[in-house]
């Protein structure tokens, strides 16, 4: 049933205080405080309180409930009352059980008491006797125990006086043996008894006791300022002057000083200490590892027992040792910085961090309040950056010195074959090997395990991937100074002043195009995995910022740098055939030119030009597709000697020159809505694009020449010859012969519209002269070859 679940334990327990409360009648108080409740507020819960009404309990339970909860509560009650009065009776049991063993163990302890009251009685007596023994003893050695005492004070005395009559001979044998600890604590011991009777029974002891300690205060006095002497040597000293009552307050800025002198020989024994060290590690470790660190460390060891023993003389100190402790650590960072600019392995610069963090410790030992440790680890932050930073500082320059060779066209490349190839290939191993080997570095700077750089190894994550970004965007920067693409003179560079604006040489704007696409295409990828093996777990960066280094931003920049540059080489290579054409167009009077006889010396300079752009592009650029884009004859221009034989008869039978230039103008308007041909496409990175690209600017820009010349019937004569041997001789070197020979009957057209008289010359005529060119060329290449 539902009334017999249990009642909480708080509850029952509380129910059987109070019911042996009630059963032994031993607390009233509750019920007289209870009593003054009114029974007017008693409710239901309420059947637990002394001040509880049956008869109104009754009267509201009948109220608010019915017959059948009446029944219900009557079970209760009758559970509830029964669960009591078994309590009850186990509670009487209990504790009638336990007044039993009290009354027990009360029987025990009286019948052992029994008796102990005569013991007590005899144990009195015999303390009374002992003490009465004692006194007697007492008063007969009395007088005995006093004189014994008297004698002992003056044995004492006389020790004493004894000791003030020996003491100038025993000053005297210290300053013999240089013991001057021991002549101090002798002097410093008779002090009491000299202030006493030093001008009376002692006088003459006292004046040789004097001026032997003004021999010692003078002999302490040259071991402070004596360089050969330690820094322990000197501040024991010190101390030792301070017993003496000396004032060493006048002393102590010389004493600070020579402890920063002290400082420059700790600083150079740290030098040579960590050169040695890490020469050491270079040539197979001649020395013990542990030799030349433990005798930094000992110097090391001397500097922090004259900083403990400075802090004992002068208690005020502590801020300016603080100050010297700091600038140990920075003087030591200092000379870190300078083997960096120069230059300076991981390995180097992990033994100097390992030495330095080394002092530290034992600094922070006797000095903990200097924090030395910050001011290391703060340090050491610039330190590792800067180290950081001058790594790519002379990867970048290892590029450029792989690069300038051909600026500056030293002997070595030049005695290559293929000298562009080789600075290329040179380049591409300086980029490759060099990121690798930085990379390296860097590494071994996360793997060591000194407590300094591993709280930096976050920032060192970041410090890397940043270095990369700036590096490569610093060498495309430096690439576009090197071609004259930018006129940022202001910048500072890595390249001589020999490599800018109009000395570049067009074959190194080759090789940087190249370069270019290997960086993209190869360096870049190879980077990139490298830095997500080793160097992708830096959280120092925050979030928001985004990553340090963006291979696909980098990517971005080379690939629009190599097509720069390849432009570029195109553009310089024929502005300096447009250079050539000036000069030929410009200084020759046309309208009074002679008759043709050979082909123009400019012809055999332009082919120079392209056999040397063909050399430079076939060391750089891949060969491509071999493609060659022909044309029939039926589809070349009218202005042809060659193409269109019809127009050379009509124009030979024609003696009118105003009949000639009309069918000219004709023929040339018939070109231009028959034939529809695209002269300029996208330039590739082959040689045939390269080349071929170059030969169509040249072409265009004799056009452009020949537009602004009015030419004789000879002059035009001469333009016609010239035009149909690069016709023969172009054509094999490029892969896209439509367009060339579109563009060389341009210039036959142009060379019409200028002309006065424009007669061309016999077919036969044409071809007797250059096959004679053709002839006298190869009989010069024959001996050479």
């Amino acid at each position: 049933m539902a009334a017999t679940e249990e009642v909480p334990l708080d509850d029952k327990a509380k129910r059987m205080r109070d019911l042996l409360s009630s059963f032994y009648s031993t607390d009233h108080t509750n019920s007289s405080n209870y009593g003054v409740v009114s029974s007017k507020y008693a409710t239901l819960d309420t059947i637990n309180s002394p001040s509880f009404d049956a008869d109104h309990y009754m009267n509201l339970l009948v109220q608010k409930s019915n017959m059948e909860t009446l029944l219900q509560r009557h079970v209760e009650m009758a559970a509830e009352i029964k669960n009591l009065d078994t309590d009850l009776q186990m509670l009487v049991y209990e504790n009638y059980n336990k007044f039993i063993s009290a009354t027990d163990t009360i029987k025990r302890m009286n019948n052992n008491i029994v008796g102990m009251e005569a013991n007590m009685e005899q144990l009195l007596d015999k303390i009374l006797s002992v003490q009465s023994r004692s006194d007697g003893v007492n008063t007969s050695l009395f007088e005995k125990r006093e004189h014994i005492e008297k004698m002992h004070r003056t044995r004492n005395l006389l020790r004493k006086v004894q000791f003030i009559y020996d003491l100038p001979e025993r000053l005297a044998k210290c300053i013999k043996s240089e013991a001057y600890a021991d002549a101090v604590k002798f002097y410093t011991g008779a002090m009491p008894i000299f202030k006493a009777y030093g001008d009376s029974s002692f006088q003459d002891c006292k004046k040789a006791s004097e001026e032997a300690v003004g021999i010692i205060i003078e002999k302490l006095q040259g071991k402070l300022f004596s360089d050969v002497e330690s820094i322990q040597t000197r501040a024991e000293a010190v101390m030792l002057l301070q017993q003496l009552d000396f004032p060493v307050d006048n002393l102590k800025e010389q004493l600070f000083e020579k402890l920063e002198q002290s400082l420059g020989d700790l600083q150079l024994d740290f030098d040579e200490k960590a050169s040695n060290l890490a020469k050491s590690d270079e040539f197979g470790k001649q020395e013990s590892p542990d030799q030349i660190p433990a005798a930094h460390e000992l110097s090391t060891r001397e500097y922090v027992e004259a900083v403990r023993a400075y802090r004992v003389i002068f208690p005020d100190s502590e801020q300016r040792l603080i100050k010297i402790s700091h600038d140990l650590v920075t003087r030591h960072f200092e000379t870190i910085q300078k083997r960096i600019r120069i230059h300076i392995s991981s390995a180097d610069l992990l033994h100097k961090l390992r030495l330095i963090w080394e002092d530290v410790l034992l600094m922070d030992e006797v000095l903990p309040e200097a924090r030395v440790a910050d001011v290391c680890l703060e340090a050491t932050n610039h330190a590792v950056k800067q180290y950081i930073a001058s790594a790519f500082s002379h990867l970048l320059q290892d590029i450029a010195d792989s690069l300038i060779k051909v600026q500056s066209g030293q002997k070595e490349v030049m005695k290559e074959d293929h000298p562009l190839q080789a600075v290329l290939e040179a380049s591409k191993k300086a980029m490759i090997q060099g990121s690798m080997g930085v990379l390296l570095e860097f590494r071994q700077l996360l793997d060591d395990n000194l407590a300094l750089l591993v709280r930096l190894k976050d920032l060192v994550i970041v410090w890397v991937q940043e270095g990369f970004q700036d590096f490569f965007r610093t060498l495309h920067n430096q690439f576009l100074i090197i071609s004259g693409k930018t006129d940022s003179a202001s910048q500072q560079l890595a390249f001589p002043d020999s490599t800018q604006g109009d000395k570049t040489v067009a074959g190194l704007v080759l090789v940087l195009s190249q370069l270019s696409v290997f960086i993209e295409q190869n360096a870049i990828p190879r980077i990139t995995e490298e830095i997500a093996t080793s160097f992708s777990d830096g959280g120092a960066r925050g979030s928001d910022s985004g990553p340090a280094f963006v291979p696909a931003e980098i990517c971005r920049i080379f690939r629009s740098a190599g097509e720069k540059f390849l432009h570029l080489y195109i553009k310089m290579k024929t502005e300096r055939v447009s250079v050539l054409l000036k000069k030929r167009f410009t200084t020759p009077n046309w309208v009074k030119h002679k008759e043709p006889r050979e082909v123009h010396m400019f012809v055999d300079l332009f082919f120079q030009e392209l056999e040397g752009a063909l050399s430079e592009v076939k060391q750089i650029l891949p060969q491509g597709t071999s493609r060659k884009h022909r044309r029939a004859d039926s589809n070349g221009s009218t202005a042809s000697s060659r193409s269109n034989p019809l127009r050379d008869d009509r124009l030979l039978t024609r003696s009118n020159t105003q009949k000639a230039r009309s069918q000219l103008l004709e023929t040339h308007l018939a070109k231009l809505f028959n034939q529809k041909m695209e002269i300029f496409t996208k330039v590739d990175s082959t040689q045939d694009s390269v080349l071929t690209t170059i030969v169509k600017l040249c072409l265009k820009s004799l056009q452009e020449f020949v537009r602004l010349q009015t030419f004789n019937r000879s002059g035009f004569q001469q333009i016609q010859l010239d035009v149909q041997f690069l016709r023969n001789s172009v054509k094999d070197k490029v892969e896209d012969e439509a367009a060339v020979d579109f563009l060389l009957d341009e210039v036959i057209v142009a060379a019409a519209e200028r002309c006065l008289d424009p007669i061309p010359l016999e077919s036969p005529v044409l071809d007797r002269l250059v096959q004679a060119k053709l002839e006298k060329t190869k009989e010069q290449s024959s001996p050479s070859s």
